[in-house]
């Protein structure tokens, strides 16, 4: 009878490593899926956002419409994704940049229009910054 007792004891204990085991490792990789969801979109916001500045100061909007609007689009898709996977403060962020980039006109020397070129870098900068620790974090 001991025996038994110890067979199930033993068996129970098993059981419940397993179990504990196969909870701790599924919620491993759902964390490292978010991660990786993140990035993926972090890095096609950053790119699209970067290429869609770089195009509208040296030219118009309207001088170019399929290339920005092709740039845009994948700006936007990217935005969608990052507002469904993180925080409100990077959402707010790349909110900001976009209005930013949107308001980039070419810059003629103008001494305006380069700190607005510098406030969109630094702008860039600290979403890609704050992206970073939220990937980062466990």
């Amino acid at each position: 009878m001991e025996n038994i007792r110890s067979v199930a004891i033993g068996g129970g204990l098993g059981l419940l490593g397993a179990v504990f085991g196969s909870w701790f490792t599924a919620r491993r990789q759902d964390r490292m899926w978010l991660r990786e969801q993140k990035l993926e979109a972090g890095v096609g916001f950053n790119t699209a956002a970067g290429q869609l500045f770089d195009h509208l100061r040296e030219a118009q909007l309207s001088d170019d419409g399929a290339g920005a609007n092709e740039l845009v689009a994948r700006m936007q898709e990217a935005c969608s994704a990052l507002y469904l996977l993180c925080a409100h403060d990077i959402i707010d962020l790349a909110d900001a940049l976009a209005r930013q980039i949107w308001s980039t006109r070419p810059p003629d020397g103008r001494k305006d229009r380069k700190a607005h070129h510098r406030e969109t870098l630094d702008l860039l900068r600290r979403f890609t910054r704050r992206l970073r620790q939220e990937i980062a974090r466990p």
